[in-house]
């Protein structure tokens, strides 16, 4: 299988609704997907209440198309020949095709082998979408982690070495076919104790200033004169 079951619905998912069951909610936005259970959008509160021990993914949203980060996807999905991109600070890649600009590059050296879309990278693909188009079409990629496949850039450690290897952002790198295009994330719990070593570290503050004018002197009072 070189699909996941959940990878198909997920594409087809309408993301960013409101979700009837808490709809005065604050945060009532569909933006939530279960790997484990691929029934549709949720919610931030049915995540809580429905999906507490399950795999799940946060959509996000990038000039009104949906884009899941880099850090969540990659530990579930081989996203190896998936052009990426920098939003917000994060590396953020597109679930499906997106609409030609009119202005579009023309002679680009880099574009989509299904939509044609111009890339900024040498990638075969624009998005999930477009990869999985080019799997069923020409069946020389994969979305499935494997020590045999040459095309997987990360493939992480399994049972309990896989757990501690996610808390702490550790990735085992084979051999890529594209080059070295996909960018190591660092772990929240990683990135909080080089916050907290930083802030050890830190130098000393240097000691207060005093000013070097001269002070005025009093009055001076002369010994009283003798007889």
């Amino acid at each position: 299988m070189l699909v996941p079951s959940w990878l198909e619905s997920l594409l087809s998912t309408a993301f960013f609704s409101i979700c009837p069951a808490h709809r005065d909610a604050p945060r009532s936005e569909c933006n939530m997907y279960c790997l484990d259970c691929h029934n549709g959008a949720f919610c931030f509160y049915c995540r809580s209440s429905r999906h507490k021990d399950h795999q799940v993914i946060q959509i996000r949203r990038s000039s009104y198309h949906d884009v899941v980060r880099v850090n969540e996807i990659q530990k579930v999905l081989d996203i190896t020949g998936v052009q990426t991109y920098v939003i917000n600070s994060a590396r953020v890649l597109f679930l499906n095709e997106r609409p030609q600009p009119k202005t579009s590059v023309k002679g680009s050296s880099h574009i989509c082998e299904i939509c044609g879309r111009s890339l900024l990278d040498p990638f075969r693909f624009c998005s999930l979408g477009c990869k999985l188009v080019g799997l069923k079409k020409n069946g020389d990629a994969s979305f499935i982690f494997s020590a045999k496949n040459g095309d997987a850039s990360f493939i992480f450690k399994t049972g309990e070495e896989n757990e501690e290897g996610r808390r702490e952002g550790i990735a085992i790198r084979l051999p890529s076919k594209e080059g070295d295009h996909q960018e190591q994330f660092r772990s929240e719990a990683t990135m909080q104790h080089l916050q907290q070593e930083q802030d050890m570290y830190q130098s000393t503050p240097p000691p207060p200033q005093y000013s070097r004018s001269r002070r005025r002197k009093g009055i001076p009072h002369r010994a009283p004169l003798g007889p």
